[in-house]
C-alpha cells in the first residue's frame, strides 16, 4: 500500500513571484502610530435603514438569516426599538366570539409588546430577536411566529397571557432574551473589549477622531458639497472636501491634529467612503425619527411628486404636512424612494412601506395632495383612489399652485394676442441675450440711462435702489417667472431698445442676427406690444401674490381658498375700473420710449378677417373689448372652474371654525359635516362633546384678549395650546387640527426635487440611492439635523457595528 503524505491532502501553496514581494518603502516601519488590534477579521456590512421589514408579521425570522448575519439584524432592530403603530381602533380579533381588540395602552404595561396590522396578532420584541427555534411545545411559537390573538386572556388577573409569557422567574426564556438584548447593546460587555483593558485615553482619542469625522460629514452635507475628491492619494493637492475639511480642522486644533489622518492608527481612521455614508446615514435615521416623534398620535396628510434625477431615475418624493404638539403646521420632507414605474399600484406599495418603516399607519392619513397627473388622481385606479380605499377619510386635494398654473396658461393660450404676446417676449429676450457682448452692452446701456434719469431726478437714489440687472427668461412650468420677466423686460424697455438698434446697424455680425434684430425691434416699438405688456402686468401683479402665497408651508385650505377670492375680486375691480389708468400708463410709456401712439377714434382694420365695410369697430373698442375684457374675463372663468368654493363641503366646514366667523358659528351644521367627514375620528360620544364644547369655544373666541385676536386657524391654534384651551376643549382642538391638516399644494416636493439638482448633479450622477435618500433627508431637514450633538451620533454608530476603536470606557 502507497504510503500518503500530507501533500496528497493539502495543495501545496505556490511561491510568490518576484514582482509581488514587498518593496522597500512597505518594508520600512512607518512612523506613526502602531494599529489597533484587529478585532473583526470580516468587514462589517453597512445597514441599509430599511434592509429589514419592520412589521412583525411580515419579517422573517432571525433563525431564517444566514449566521454571519444574524447580528447586524439584532443590531438594525434594536437601533429602531419596538413596532408600535397607534391606531384609533384597532380591530376585532377574526373567528372569535368575544368581540375583543388590542388595546394602545397595553405597550406602555408591557414595552416590549409589537403589534402587526397585517395579521392583527402581538408578538415579542426581545424574544424575536434572541429566542432560538420553537422547541415543539405548544405555544412556544406563539409570540414570535405566530402571532398571540387571544385577547380576552390578557385583562385576566394572574392569569394574564402577557404575565404568563414573561413568567415568574428571571431565568425564564422572555427574561433571558431580555438580558440578551441588554448585553448586545452595551458593547462594554462584549469578550473582545474585555480581553484587551482601554483607559480613558485611548477612548477620548477615538471619540474625538470619530467627531472630527462626523463634523466634517455635518457641515459638507448642510452645504450640499461633494464627499469625495477625483483624486484623493497621499500626494494629491486636492484630496477632496471631506479630507481636506478633516486638514483645515486639524490645522486650527492641536487635538485634533494628534488623533486623525497620518496620526491615527492605520486600520481605524474613520476617513473611509464607506464611513462616511455610515454618519450620513445615522443622521438621517435620527431626523426621520425626530419627525415621527413630532407627529406623536396625531393625524397626517401625504404629499407626493416624482421627477428624474440626473441619472435619469424615477425619484418619488414623500412629504408629510401635519400639525405638532405646539398647534403649529409643518411639511416635513421624510423620504424619496428610486420606483420602476410610475404605475399607480407601485406608487402606493412604496409609499406603504415607507410609512410602515416609520411607524406610521395607513389609517392615519387624513389628506392627499398631488398634481392633476391621471396615475395621481385618478377616479378608479390612480393613487388618489387606491390610498381611499385603505382610508376612506383621506380627502384627496388637488395642487392649487399647480390649478393655479393651469389656469393662467389655459387662459393665455385662448386669447390670440395674448399668446403671440409671450412667444415675441420670450424670442426678443433670447436675440438680446444671445451672447455675452450682446448681455454687456444691455447693462452699459442700463447704467447710462439710470444715471440720466437719476440726474433729471425722475429717479431717487438710495441704497440698494436702482441696482443693474439682465433680462429674465420664463420657465414654462412656473408662471411667476413670467411677471419677472415681463417686469425686467418693462425696465429694460428703453436699454433693449438700444441694443437691437445696434444688432440691426452692426455688419459684422451675420445677416441672420441682422434680421432677427430687426424683426425684434419691430415688433418692440409696436403700440399692441407695448399696451399687451402693461395689460398683463397689470393681471400678474394680482396672481403672482396667489402664486407666491401657495408656496409657503404653513397655509392651510381656507385661507387659500380665502386668497383665490380676493385674487378675483381684485381681477374683477380691474376689469371694471382700470381700463382708463391703464390706457393713461400706456400713453405715457410710448411717449417716453417713442412708440407710434394710434388714434383710438379710427376705424380698426383686422388683417385676419375679410374687410367688411359695416365694420364700425374702432381702435379703442378693439383694445377696450377685445383684447382687455377678454383677457380679463378668461383668467376670471378658469379661475372660477378651477377654483370653486363649491366643490367640496369640507371647506365649508373649515370656513365655520375660522376665528374671523366665531360670532356666526352654526353649531348644528359643524356637527353634521363632522359626522359626515370624520366619522372615524369621533364616535357617538365626541360628537356630543363636540356639541357642548363649541358654545363655551365661541364665547372665549370673541372674548378671551389670547384670542380675540387670531384671525386664522393657523394663528389660532398654538394660542389655544399656550393658554391651555386645547384641554378645556379637545374636541374642537381635534377638530381644527384635522383641518388645517388638509394640504394645499405640493410646494415642498418640488423643493425637495430642487435640493435633488444641487446634490445629484452631472458630476455625481453615480450617486446611489441610499446615499442620495440620505443625503437629501439631512439636507433639507437641516432645521432638525443641527440640533444633535455628536455624542448622540456616535453612540449610535456604535451600536450599529462592531467597531475597531472603542468609544466607551471599560472598567476592570
Amino acid at each position: 500500500m502507497k504510503r500518503k503524505t500530507i501533500e496528497s491532502f493539502f495543495k501545496k501553496a505556490e511561491r510568490c513571484s518576484s514582482s509581488q514581494e514587498p518593496s522597500a518603502s512597505q518594508v520600512q516601519e512607518s512612523p506613526v502610530r502602531d494599529e489597533l488590534p484587529v478585532q473583526v477579521p470580516s468587514k462589517q456590512p453597512r445597514i441599509e435603514p430599511f434592509k429589514y421589514e419592520r412589521d412583525p408579521g411580515k419579517r422573517l425570522q432571525i433563525d431564517e438569516y444566514p449566521p454571519n448575519q444574524r447580528d447586524e439584524v439584532r443590531r438594525f432592530y434594536i437601533s429602531e426599538g419596538p413596532y408600535q403603530p397607534y391606531m384609533d381602533e384597532y380591530p376585532y380579533a377574526e373567528g372569535s366570539s368575544h368581540r375583543r381588540r388590542f388595546q394602545y395602552n397595553w405597550f406602555k404595561k408591557f414595552p416590549w409588546l409589537e403589534y402587526s396590522s397585517t395579521t392583527n396578532r402581538a408578538y415579542c420584541y426581545p424574544c424575536f430577536l434572541f429566542t432560538t427555534k420553537p422547541n415543539g411545545r405548544c405555544g412556544s411559537d406563539t409570540f414570535t411566529v405566530k402571532g398571540f390573538q387571544n385577547w380576552r386572556k390578557v385583562n385576566d388577573g394572574k392569569e394574564c397571557a402577557f404575565l404568563r409569557h414573561v413568567g415568574q422567574t428571571m431565568n425564564s426564556a422572555h427574561n433571558f432574551a431580555i438580558g440578551q438584548c441588554d448585553s448586545l447593546k452595551d458593547s462594554t460587555g462584549h469578550i473582545e473589549n474585555v480581553i484587551v483593558k482601554r483607559n480613558e485615553k485611548v477612548v477620548e482619542d477615538a471619540r474625538l477622531r470619530l467627531k472630527t469625522s462626523i463634523d466634517a460629514v455635518k457641515w459638507l452635507t448642510f452645504q450640499a458639497c461633494a464627499f469625495r475628491g477625483h483624486d484623493e492619494s497621499s500626494k494629491s493637492k486636492n484630496q477632496g472636501c471631506f479630507l481636506e475639511m478633516i486638514k483645515l480642522l486639524a490645522h486650527y486644533n492641536k487635538e485634533v491634529n494628534g488623533v486623525v489622518l497620518d496620526n491615527a492608527p492605520k486600520n481605524a481612521k474613520y476617513t473611509s467612503h464607506e464611513v462616511q455614508k455610515e454618519i450620513l446615514n445615522v443622521f438621517s435615521r435620527k431626523v426621520q425619527t425626530a419627525i415621527r416623534d413630532e407627529i406623536g398620535n396625531g393625524k397626517f396628510c401625504l404629499i407626493v411628486d416624482e421627477s428624474r434625477d440626473e441619472s435619469k431615475k424615477e425619484q418619488m418624493a414623500i412629504v408629510i404636512r401635519f400639525v405638532d404638539k405646539d398647534g403649529f403646521i409643518r411639511e416635513r420632507f421624510l423620504d424619496i424612494v428610486h420606483v420602476k414605474d410610475t404605475a399607480a399600484l407601485t406608487l402606493k406599495n412604496s409609499i406603504c412601506a415607507v410609512l410602515s418603516n416609520n411607524s406610521l399607519n395607513v389609517q392615519d392619513i387624513r389628506g392627499q395632495g398631488y398634481d392633476g397627473a391621471s396615475n395621481m388622481r385618478g377616479e378608479w385606479n390612480g393613487l388618489k383612489a387606491l390610498i381611499l380605499k385603505e382610508c376612506p377619510c383621506a380627502y384627496y386635494v388637488h395642487c392649487m399652485a399647480h390649478q393655479l398654473q393651469l389656469a393662467l396658461v389655459a387662459a393665455s393660450r385662448e386669447v390670440h394676442k395674448i399668446h403671440n404676446f409671450i412667444q415675441d417676449a420670450i424670442f426678443i429676450i433670447n436675440v438680446v441675450s444671445a451672447s455675452s457682448k450682446r448681455n454687456d452692452e444691455l447693462l452699459t446701456e442700463q447704467a447710462e440711462q439710470i444715471a440720466r434719469e437719476v440726474e433729471l431726478g425722475e429717479l431717487e437714489s438710495g441704497r440698494g435702489a436702482n441696482q443693474i440687472g439682465s433680462l429674465q427668461r420664463p420657465v414654462e412650468t412656473r408662471w411667476s417667472s413670467h411677471y419677472n420677466s415681463i417686469c425686467s423686460l418693462a425696465r429694460l424697455f428703453g436699454a433693449t431698445v438700444s441694443v437691437l438698434r445696434s444688432i440691426a446697424k452692426d455688419r459684422s455680425v451675420s445677416v441672420y442676427s441682422r434680421g432677427d434684430a430687426s424683426g425684434s425691434l419691430q415688433k418692440l416699438l409696436s403700440f399692441d406690444f407695448v399696451f399687451i405688456m402693461h395689460l398683463m402686468k397689470e393681471i400678474m401683479a394680482i396672481t403672482d401674490t396667489l402664486c407666491v402665497a401657495l408656496q409657503n408651508k404653513s397655509l392651510d385650505i381656507l385661507n387659500a381658498l380665502n386668497l383665490v377670492s380676493s385674487t378675483k375680486v381684485l381681477i374683477q375691480k380691474l376689469r371694471d375700473d382700470g381700463w382708463e389708468p391703464l390706457l393713461e400708463k400706456v400713453n405715457s410709456f410710448c411717449q417716453k420710449h417713442e412708440v407710434e401712439v394710434p388714434d383710438m377714434n379710427l376705424r380698426y382694420v383686422d388683417f385676419t378677417q375679410s374687410r367688411n365695410k359695416h365694420d364700425n369697430t374702432t381702435v379703442e373698442h378693439h383694445y377696450r373689448v377685445d383684447i382687455f375684457a377678454v383677457a380679463i374675463d378668461q383668467q376670471l372663468q378658469e379661475l372660477n372652474a378651477r377654483f370653486s368654493e363649491q366643490s367640496m363641503e369640507l371647506f365649508t366646514l373649515a370656513a365655520a371654525l375660522d376665528p374671523k366667523n366665531s360670532k356666526k358659528l352654526n353649531i348644528e351644521e359643524i356637527c353634521t359635516l363632522v359626522e359626515k367627514f370624520y366619522p372615524a375620528d369621533f364616535s357617538v360620544q365626541d360628537r356630543a362633546q363636540l356639541e357642548s364644547q363649541l358654545p363655551h369655544y365661541q364665547f372665549d373666541v370673541c372674548n378671551h384678549p389670547e384670542l380675540l385676536n387670531s384671525s386664522t386657524l393657523p394663528d389660532l391654534s398654538p394660542r389655544l395650546v399656550k393658554i391651555g384651551k386645547f384641554i378645556i376643549y379637545p374636541m374642537v382642538d381635534r377638530l381644527i387640527r384635522l383641518i388645517m391638516t388638509l394640504p394645499v399644494s405640493t410646494a415642498t416636493t418640488e423643493r425637495a426635487f430642487s435640493a435633488m439638482k444641487l446634490i445629484k448633479t452631472g458630476l455625481r450622477n453615480r450617486m446611489g440611492d441610499g446615499f442620495l435618500r440620505d443625503y437629501m433627508i439631512v439636507y433639507i431637514e437641516k432645521e432638525i439635523a443641527e440640533k444633535f450633538n455628536s455624542d448622540e451620533i456616535i453612540d449610535l454608530y456604535d451600536l450599529l457595528g462592531n467597531r475597531r476603536s472603542k468609544f466607551k470606557l471599560i472598567e476592570i
